[in-house]
């Protein structure tokens, strides 16, 4: 149940990390508001994130 934790963490960092780079990398003119491909690609992240933190069954075998 630890790692469960751990994961969500981690991917929920990931998310927000995406969209605090996302969105403070943005010229003043273009806003500061989050764009539909912003948080489709913190989706993306956390998803990736969630997929690679996975504990691994057969690896200590």
């Amino acid at each position: 149940m630890k790692d469960r934790g751990i994961r969500k963490f981690l991917a929920a960092l990931a998310g927000l990390a995406v969209i605090y780079f996302g969105t403070t990398g943005r010229a003043p003119e273009e806003g500061r508001g989050l764009s539909g491909g912003l948080v489709v690609l913190a989706l993306s992240a956390s998803l990736l994130v969630w997929y690679l933190t996975r504990p691994g069954g057969d690896a200590a075998k």
